[in-house]
């Protein structure tokens, strides 16, 4: 099956879990959780320069976020940490996380939220 990308939802959300500004999210199939079996999430998300995604935690998933662009700051159990394109953050079962916009230019990353 081919996606394109014109076909996609997109989604602004404003103060995303509790964190800063406005994300945009765009899914690669359509709505969070409806993916299939073993997928919650498969988004491109959008922090503009000063945006966040406020801490989280995750209950029997994993997610990953793959930096495609821009740079950022991840709050990852507690540790603050630099992140920039081709990095790769991965949240497991128990473990929260947060990310920023620290840059100059739109972050832009991939999220992949994996059951179990």
């Amino acid at each position: 099956m081919l996606l394109h990308r014109s076909e996609f939802k997109t989604e602004e959300r404003e103060k995303p879990r509790n964190g800063t500004g406005t994300a945009m999210f765009r899914y690669f199939v359509e709505g969070q959780g409806k993916v299939q079996k073993n997928i919650n999430m498969l988004a491109e998300i959008t922090l503009p320069q000063g945006a966040s995604i406020g801490p989280h935690a995750h209950t029997d998933e994993t997610e990953f976020y793959i930096i495609l662009e821009g740079s950022g700051r991840v709050n990852d159990n507690g540790a603050e940490k630099a992140v920039t394109k081709g990095d790769v953050m991965m949240t497991g079962n128990g473990e929260t996380h947060s990310i920023g916009n620290t840059g100059t230019t739109p972050l832009v990353f991939l999220a992949v939220i994996v059951k179990g």
